[in-house]
């Protein structure tokens, strides 16, 4: 399989760079599952040594997108439906609190810095940018849990939900259209300008739940990218 070689900045760490591109890639289904990534290869693709590439491999693996396995390369793994859920769960938990404390806490500059985000994340839509929709989606979240006083909240939220970023991109693709989700932004938007904890909560629950109603239709439709652990 080729794949473009990435440029890379001398003012980040290498083995970070190596990390944030293959997980991109994997997330975008640019690398599918069941492809065996050879650590010499990927060392010669990026031009670096095979150190950076082997701890950008276990930090893949920590991710749950790939299984290293000694002598025969690493595997990326199938999109595991318990650990999406099980990463949804989480993430709903810890963002219906961060929601409530937003609601008592937000200011007309948040509320601008919100709304600048919804009218970049339409724009998206309309260009039928997948990626740039996602990251604008991120930053949507985080200058949520950023109005909360919490953004450990979300740094929690980024390590648990590389699973749930993959079926986002297929359903984003397939069966959630990014509308949907702009007219759910804007309740939670609605929600915390009102200043009503309640409301905040509801709206980032419903959003949430979207997830756990799409990835049936979405493993219907893509068999071979998803695992049923007993």
């Amino acid at each position: 399989m080729s794949l473009p070689r990435p440029v890379l900045l001398n003012s980040q760490p290498v083995n970070q760079q190596v990390y944030r591109h293959l997980r991109k890639e994997i997330v975008e289904c640019v690398i599918p599952p069941g492809l065996l990534l050879s650590e010499k290869e990927t060392a010669n693709r990026f031009g670096v040594s095979r150190q950076p590439v082997r701890e950008a491999f276990i930090k893949l693996a920590e991710s749950g997108l790939v299984e290293i396995r000694p002598q025969r390369g690493t595997l990326v793994r199938r999109i595991s439906v318990r650990q999406v859920n099980d990463g949804r769960f989480i993430r709903s938990a810890i963002e219906c609190a961060t929601a409530r404390r937003a609601a008592e806490n937000v200011t007309p500059e948040d509320l601008a810095a919100l709304e600048l985000l919804l009218n970049q994340q339409k724009l998206a839509a309309q260009n039928q940018n997948a990626m740039e929709f996602l990251a604008l989606d991120d930053q949507f979240h985080q200058k949520i849990a950023e109005i909360a006083g919490c953004p450990m909240a979300w740094e929690t939220i980024e390590n648990i939900k590389a699973a749930m970023d993959r079926v986002r991109f297929l359903t984003l693709r397939e069966v959630s259209p990014p509308a949907g989700l702009i007219i759910q932004h804007y309740r939670i938007f609605d929600a915390l300008a009102s200043g009503n904890p309640d409301e905040a909560e509801a709206a980032i629950r419903s959003h949430l739940l979207l997830l756990r109603n799409t990835i049936v239709p979405v493993d219907q439709q893509n068999p071979d990218w998803f695992e049923h652990e007993e």
